[in-house]
């Protein structure tokens, strides 16, 4: 009877980590479920169940979030929302806009529109931004 061999634990969590730095690094490009597995030399179903478990969510799920937290950065410092569209990976502004929207429930150009506005309202009023915490117990010294 042949032996089954038994891979540990901590060789295939190894693995799936690897494939999420992948993801990190890599984001801005055009992945897809292949490219990502093979990083993590699994078949893109256990992949996907493996890395589901370890992250809470779907290698797809994992990149989309990762793509839209850069959007945001990007969108705070005014870039326009077509370049960082692109920028970040998408390949479309419709599907960009509508994915954007239902991570942050606010649409690209909202949410740099309330980002420029904060941005002014801290220029003017810096002392309504520091947390009332701080001010007192440096105040009271």
């Amino acid at each position: 009877m042949a032996r089954k061999e038994i891979i540990p634990p901590v060789y295939l969590y190894r693995r799936i980590v690897q494939a999420k730095l992948f993801i990190d690094n890599n984001f801005q490009e055009m992945l897809n479920l292949d490219n990502i597995a093979g990083e993590a030399r699994f078949s893109k179903f256990h992949f996907i169940r493996l890395f589901k478990t370890i992250y809470g969510k779907t290698p797809h799920q994992y990149l989309i979030s990762v793509r839209i937290d850069a959007a945001r950065l990007l969108l705070e410092q005014a870039q326009p929302i077509k370049e960082v569209c692109f920028a970040v990976g998408f390949d479309s502004v419709s599907s960009f806009s509508i994915l954007f929207k239902r991570q942050t429930s606010f649409a690209p150009s909202h949410y740099q529109q309330r980002c420029i506005e904060r941005k002014k309202r801290m220029l003017q009023q810096p002392l309504s931004f520091i947390p009332n915490c701080f001010l007192e117990q440096h105040l009271a010294k």
